[in-house]
């Protein structure tokens, strides 16, 4: 169900407590099966298009081969869900302008990376954020561009989100034990709750 995308060029592998987090949630929120473990796999595998979602981070250079992004198209033209969160929450950042290339690239045309209007079936398809995306505590912290990214954008096909962007640095924001959310006034991670409710319903 929930897989991590290793790509060669950067650091795929930042926030290495993320899945076991968010698999968490998913748990104890719905009665979606997953596999307990977190499962990483490249953009060129084989069995890619095994797995409903993929979550992608980083700070550093975003580049693919032929081939990955061949299969990434494919993966999202098949009804895949590639979530991409920018660690750098920067929107002139080496992963934000990297990967933002790879996705033209792959998806030319109109539409590509177009923002999400808050009003979109993510923000409600499990927990209801009327605002949009939520907030993170790292948006603010002197690090990237300063800024509050009050939206997130998206490749969409045939009216679904195949890829979801963001720039907002979730990764770091859910990159915690789960048995620490008992010390959190409110669980940060049910975005992501939305997210995979989305991706297995959509």
């Amino acid at each position: 169900m929930f897989a991590r995308l290793r790509y060669d060029s950067g650091d795929w592998d930042y926030n290495p407590k993320v899945a076991a987090n968010v698999l968490n949630s998913i748990v104890e929120y719905t009665n979606i099966a997953v596999y307990p473990e977190e499962v990483v796999i490249t953009a060129d595998s084989d069995e890619l298009l095994a797995f409903p979602f993929l979550f992608m981070t980083g700070h550093k250079l975003v580049r693919f081969s032929d081939r990955e992004r061949e299969r990434l198209k494919e993966f999202v033209e098949r009804g895949g869900f590639l979530f991409s969160d920018d660690c750098n929450h920067d929107v002139a950042g080496l992963y934000a302008t990297s990967f933002e290339q790879e996705m033209h690239r792959a998806f030319p045309g109109p539409g590509t990376l177009d923002k999400l209007p808050r009003t979109h079936a993510i923000y409600r398809s499990f927990f209801q954020f009327p605002d949009g995306p939520p907030q993170t505590a790292h948006e603010l912290n002197g690090w990237g561009d300063d800024l509050v990214h009050d939206y997130l954008r998206a490749v969409e096909r045939r009216g679904r989100i195949g890829v979801l962007y963001s720039n907002k640095d979730y990764g770091c924001e859910w990159d915690y034990d789960w048995r620490n959310k008992r010390f959190q006034r409110d669980d940060n991670t049910r975005f992501s709750v939305n997210l995979v409710v989305y991706a297995m319903a959509a």
